[in-house]
C-alpha cells in the first residue's frame, strides 16, 4: 500500500482510507459479518486509516470497530474520529454542538466505545454557527496536551475557517468532499489548505455510489437508504449524471480499470496532499477501490476524464436544503 502524509503536521497514512459509516447506517442494511470481514481485509491491504463517527448509527459503528480491531495492535491502525452531530430518538439531525464541554463529554464516550485510550484524529463533525472555531479547537488541543488525542483534524469549514482554526492548533486535515462531481473545494479551500499544510481527506470520491459505474436508475430495495432523499438521485438529475458516468467507460477501459478505479485514481492525482477516504461495505468492493492505486493517469488522460465530466456538470446538490445550510465550507 501506498502511503502519503496527512498534512506538515499530521501522520502518514495509507493513500487510501476506509470510511466505515454505511456499515451502520445511511444506505440500508449491511451486514455485520462481511463489515468485519472488510475491515480485516483492509488492514490486510495495508489501509491504517479508519474513519468514523460517534453518531454514526448513534454510536454502532465505534461499537463495530471495536469487535473489528480486537487483537489487532493498536499501532496497526489510525482511528479518525467526528463528534458533534446531535439526533433525537427517531434518529433525525437536530443540530450540531462545538462547545468545549461538549467536546470532552463526547470524547470520553468515544474512547468507551472504541475501546482505545486515544484517537488518532479528531474532528467536529461540522462548523456549529453558535461557537467560534476557536474554542472548539481549543478543547481538542487540551485534549492532546493530556493525551487522548494525537491529531486535529476539520470537516467541511470553509477557508477562513480553516485559517483560524490552525491559528489555534496545528490542522491535520479537512475532511471534505471531492470527486468529479463535486469540485467546489478547488476555488478556494483547496488552496488555503495547501497553503497552510494542512492535508485533505476526501469522502464521497465516488458520489455515494453514482459514479461508480455500478448505480442503474431505479426504486431503492430499502427505505433507510439516504440517497432517496438527495437531490443527484431524483428526477431527471439522475439521467443527466447517469449520462457523465456512461461518458467515463471509454476512458476506464482504455486504462484497463473499473469506473469506480477511474473516480478514485482522479481523485488520487489531484495532489499528494490528497486521500480519499472510500465507503467500501464489502470486501468485494474494498477489491475494486484497491485496484485504484495501480492506476497512473497521464495528463492527457486527466484532461479527457475532465472534459468528459467537467466542473459543474453534475445535476442537483449533494446534499438536500437543510443540510446544504449546515455546511460552513457552502459560504466560501
Amino acid at each position: 500500500m501506498q502511503t502519503r502524509q496527512l498534512g506538515n503536521s499530521g501522520p502518514r497514512v495509507s493513500a487510501i482510507g476506509l470510511g466505515c459509516m454505511g456499515m451502520s447506517e445511511v444506505y440500508g442494511h449491511a451486514d455485520e459479518s462481511e463489515s468485519i470481514a472488510t475491515i480485516h481485509a483492509a488492514l490486510d491491504a495495508g489501509i491504517n486509516l479508519l474513519d468514523t463517527g460517534d453518531f454514526y448509527g448513534m454510536g454502532a459503528n465505534e461499537m463495530l470497530l471495536r469487535k473489528a480491531l480486537q487483537g489487532r495492535p493498536r499501532s496497526e491502525f489510525l482511528l479518525s474520529v467526528k463528534f458533534g452531530g446531535m439526533r433525537d430518538p427517531s434518529n433525525a439531525f437536530i443540530g450540531f454542538d462545538g462547545r468545549p464541554n461538549a467536546v470532552k463529554n463526547y470524547l470520553s464516550y468515544s474512547l468507551k466505545r472504541l475501546g482505545t485510550d486515544y484517537v488518532d484524529i479528531y474532528r467536529p463533525s461540522r462548523v456549529d454557527p453558535a461557537v467560534p472555531i476557536e474554542e472548539t479547537v481549543g478543547a481538542i488541543a487540551d485534549m492532546v496536551k493530556a493525551g487522548y488525542v494525537r491529531y486535529i483534524g476539520l470537516s467541511e469549514a470553509g477557508a477562513d475557517t480553516v485559517r483560524r482554526a490552525n491559528a489555534v492548533h496545528p490542522i491535520a486535515d479537512l475532511q471534505i468532499e471531492y470527486s468529479l462531481f463535486s469540485r467546489g473545494i478547488e476555488s478556494s479551500i483547496f488552496p488555503t489548505c495547501r497553503e497552510l499544510g494542512v492535508g485533505i481527506t476526501a469522502y464521497g470520491v465516488l458520489s455515494r455510489g453514482l459514479l461508480s459505474g455500478h448505480w442503474s436508475k431505479g426504486p431503492t430495495a430499502d427505505g433507510r437508504d439516504m440517497r432517496i432523499h438527495m437531490p443527484r438521485f431524483s428526477g431527471d438529475n439522475v439521467d443527466r449524471n447517469l449520462s457523465l458516468v456512461d461518458s467515463l467507460r471509454g476512458i476506464a477501459r482504455s486504462y484497463g480499470c473499473s469506473v469506480a478505479q477511474l473516480a478514485v485514481a482522479w481523485v488520487l492525482s489531484r495532489g499528494s496532499q490528497i486521500v480519499p477516504v472510500v465507503g467500501a461495505r464489502t470486501r468485494e468492493q474494498l477489491k475494486e477501490t484497491l485496484g485504484a492505486t495501480d492506476v497512473v493517469l497521464s495528463a492527457d488522460g486527466r484532461s479527457l476524464i475532465e472534459e468528459a465530466v467537467p466542473a459543474g456538470s453534475v445535476a442537483g446538490e449533494r446534499y438536500a436544503p437543510q443540510q446544504m445550510r449546515t455546511l460552513d465550507s457552502e459560504r466560501d
